[in-house]
This record gives C-alpha cells, sequence and structure tokens, in this order.
C-alpha cells in the first residue's frame, strides 16, 4: 500500500540486464500520452501549485487539525515503532536512501490498514471523505532527513500536506516544487502536483511529521478514461503488491512485540 509513485517507479526493483515486465514496459512508453489526455482533461490547473479554495474538503481538515495533531502526538510517542518507507517499499530506496524517511499509512489506494486506522480514528474518518482517495499517511522526516530530486509519474493524482508536528527553525524545513520553496505549519495544509520535479530537506534537529495525501485529480472525458486506465494498471502492479504485504508483515511484528 505504498504508493508514493516516482519517475523511476517502472525502472525499480529490476535488474538492467533483466526485461522488465510487459505492464511496466507498456506502462512507461504510454505514460506521456496518458499524462498529456488527463492534463487536457483536467478539471483544476496544471500548475505546480493549487488553491485550496478548489477542494471543499481541505477546509475541513484544517479545522480538524488539532484533534489529527493529538493523534500524530500519540503514535510519535512509539515512533520507533514506525516503519522506514525504504522497508515497505524497497523500489523507493532512490529517493528514500537512508532509514530517516518514515511512513505510518492509515489507506492506501482507498484501502484502509486497519489496525493503524485505529489508532488515528478521527484522522481517518476524515481523510476517508475525500473523493478519489488514494493514500493518507502520518510522513515523518527524522532531523537531517533529505529526499532527493524526483517526479511523480502521473498527472493522475495530487498531494496534498498538512502539517502536525513542524520544527522550530521551519526556514530550514522546506519542500520545493519546481520553483516553489514551501515551508509546513502545524495545521495548514497546502496541494500540489508531484509531477514536477520537487525535494525535500530537513535540515534541523527536530522531526518533521505531515499527514501525507495523495487523490484523484479531478478530470472529464477522455482524461478521465485515461486516468481510470493507467491507476488500474498500478493498482495491480507488484509495486502495490509488494508494499502492501509489506505493511501487513510489519504490523504483524509489531503485534507479536506487544504480546512479549
Amino acid at each position: 500500500m505504498c504508493f508514493l509513485l516516482v519517475e523511476d517507479m517502472m525502472a525499480a526493483g529490476h535488474d538492467d540486464k533483466k526485461k522488465r515486465p510487459f505492464l511496466v514496459r507498456v506502462g512507461k512508453a504510454l505514460r506521456p500520452l496518458f499524462n498529456a489526455l488527463i492534463a487536457r482533461g483536467s478539471l483544476v490547473p496544471n500548475t505546480p501549485l493549487l488553491d485550496n479554495g478548489l477542494f471543499p474538503w481541505a477546509v475541513a481538515l484544517e479545522k480538524a487539525a488539532p484533534l489529527m495533531q493529538k493523534e500524530f502526538q500519540a503514535i510519535m510517542a512509539e515512533r520507533e515503532k514506525i516503519p522506514p518507507l525504504r522497508d515497505l517499499s524497497p523500489d523507493h530506496e532512490r529517493i528514500a536512501p537512508d532509514s530517516r524517511w518514515k511512513s505510518f499509512f492509515l489507506y492506501g489506494y482507498g484501502i484502509p490498514v486497519p489496525e493503524n486506522c485505529a489508532k488515528a480514528p478521527v484522522t481517518a474518518q476524515l481523510v476517508a471523505g475525500i473523493p478519489g482517495l488514494c493514500s493518507a499517511l502520518f510522513s515523518v522526516l527524522e532531523p537531517g532527513g533529505e529526499i532527493p530530486p524526483h517526479k511523480g509519474v502521473t498527472k493522475g493524482m495530487l498531494n496534498a500536506h498538512q502539517g502536525l508536528g513542524v520544527p522550530r527553525d521551519r526556514d530550514n524545513c522546506w519542500i520545493k516544487v519546481a520553483d516553489h520553496t514551501l515551508h509546513w505549519d502545524d495545521g495548514r495544509l497546502f496541494i500540489f502536483d508531484d509531477t514536477y520535479r520537487h525535494t525535500v530537506q530537513n535540515n534541523t534537529d527536530e522531526v518533521r511529521g505531515i499527514l501525507f495525501i495523495q487523490f484523484e485529480r479531478p478530470t472529464r472525458g477522455l482524461g478521465w478514461l485515461m486516468q481510470r486506465i493507467f491507476l488500474g494498471g498500478v493498482k495491480k502492479s507488484a509495486f502495490v503488491r509488494d508494499a502492501q504485504n509489506n505493511i501487513e508483515r510489519w504490523n504483524r511484528i509489531q503485534a507479536e512485540l506487544e504480546k512479549v
């Protein structure tokens, strides 16, 4: 259920000397066409940053921020139990080169992680109401953590970040999307298109914690059809199945440890 799709996802996990699966090869070849058609059919601007006013649910999340922060803080009290992204999805090793980027998944492609949702019921209920929800997770970046420059693979999804635990030295904790440098604020949410190159750095001595959401871009016509085809293929890919199995395995291990 780890769905942070990146530009090299189609090649990830495959030795260059091995022939990539048919779905991977076809998907990579058709991706520029799919993205062009999705962008043409988009009901929102095809810009790096998007206005929160286009998405009514964003207001509800910001209003509920204090409750969500309490749930996040409770989970962070046992932050050693939050798995590194690279452990859940080895295909992300290029953009998660060490264990400082951690992910606590609530939903992946609309599928809940029940044991995690039970630990953050308010947040889980709120994100479940987002139209076209793909993924929702608490994303933790440890001090000194960095996410190298990369791009998402599909115009079919948009990203939202909401600050839940922001370092006091906010100027040294940022995300750059295209030519825009953004800083997180507790409770505040911003939305961006991750097909534009972006990178993240936490150059502070504190943890950065956010609610990370991926949701389907509002589209119509042929763009909507291309979106359905592409995302449907991704859902059936080994990339997704492996990550889902890893999340389930991690949670089973943690449950067994709690019994000791």
